[in-house]
């Protein structure tokens, strides 16, 4: 027997992406092989192109109650500390706090304005939120044709494709996860990481040497790739992928271990977070478009990877609950 759907196609309602709440309409509605209902999703004001599929889960009724939990949800998003940002290009649209939504960035993240969102369908569209803040000599050099952190030029970014990079469904639960776990029930993931990111990267180049149509010339790629990963986690971590509960703990791990790169210290999801983001993070580097598509190649295979390994990566185990202490910190 077919599933009960709540929703009529037609319908008016609200719609997670990310952690924010947007207003939308139900275009279309099915029934997954494994008895899931999901709906095709149009977010109002925006580009037929950002329609996408959800589950039903995501989807809230429009009444009185959920309208004013959108504008709770949307002013605790705001309420996170604003970062340097980079002026979109003229024409381009760009998210203000009062109207937060999704669409232009692939990003309605959890993690507010700090960790903007992983991508909850659509691929990202480049904006002034998703600029990478300048760490300046934070960032790490060029190296043997590694990724490039250097910001360009606004002639330079206008010039640019936009970058899409596509979470994985079975990932995207993770980030969905991952946020109620830090901003609703202000728990902390477990530092250091049981798997951190430098393992788990060492660990993706390990398999992928040990594959049959493995050779020199793809692992000296393999290892330009891999060490960059690391190089950008290690640059951006404290500037964007962080939760406002999160950051006095960043402030703790960073006197504890002060010599010590935060790869080895995060874990999973906060590298899951890193490749929700880097998609408008790349298109601000000054790699050309062919080195980038294959930058994205190698990315897109790091999360098919991530995939099939989700269940050693990932676990709710992996969080634990905030002392008193440390909620007085973050008041």
């Amino acid at each position: 027997m077919a599933p009960k759907q709540k929703f009529a196609e037609g319908e008016k309602v609200l719609c997670f992406h990310g952690p924010l709440i947007y207003e939308a309409k139900c275009l279309k509605s099915s029934v997954t092989k494994d008895k899931h209902v999901r709906y095709l999703i149009h977010y109002a004001g925006w580009n037929k192109n950002w329609d996408e599929w959800v589950p039903e889960s995501r989807v809230l009724k429009y009444n009185e109650a959920n309208v004013q939990r959108q504008k709770e949800v949307q002013r605790a998003h705001s309420a996170q500390p604003a970062k340097t940002k980079k002026t979109p290009a003229k024409g381009r649209k760009s998210e203000s706090a009062a109207t937060a939504t999704p669409g232009k960035e692939e990003a309605a993240t959890p993690a507010g304005k700090d960790a903007e969102t992983p991508a909850a369908g659509k691929a990202s569209k480049t904006s002034s939120k998703d600029a990478p803040a300048d760490s300046g000599s934070d960032q790490p050099k060029k190296k043997r044709g590694r990724l490039d952190l250097s910001i360009e030029s606004e002639e330079q970014y206008l010039a640019k494709v936009e970058v899409k990079i596509k979470i994985p469904e079975e990932l995207k639960v993770w980030l969905v996860d991952d946020w109620d776990v830090i901003t609703r029930q202000q728990k902390l993931a477990i530092l250091p990481a049981k798997l951190t990111v430098e393992q788990i990267v060492d660990n993706y180049l390990a398999f992928k040497k040990s594959s049959k149509t493995h050779n020199q010339a793809k692992e000296s790629v393999l290892v330009d790739i891999t060490e960059g990963i690391k190089e950008y986690f290690n640059a951006t971590l404290g500037s964007q992928l962080l939760y406002k509960f999160e950051r006095p703990q960043y402030s703790e791990i960073l006197q504890e271990y002060p010599d010590t790169p935060m790869a080895q210290i995060y874990g999973a999801i906060h590298l899951l977070r890193l490749f929700s983001k880097m998609g408008p993070m790349l298109a601000y580097t000054a790699l050309d478009e062919k080195s980038l598509q294959h930058v994205l190649t190698h990315i897109q295979d790091f999360l098919k990877y991530m995939v099939t390994n989700r269940s050693t990566l990932f676990n709710l185990q992996d969080y634990g609950n905030a002392t008193p202490e440390y909620h007085r910190k973050v008041q």
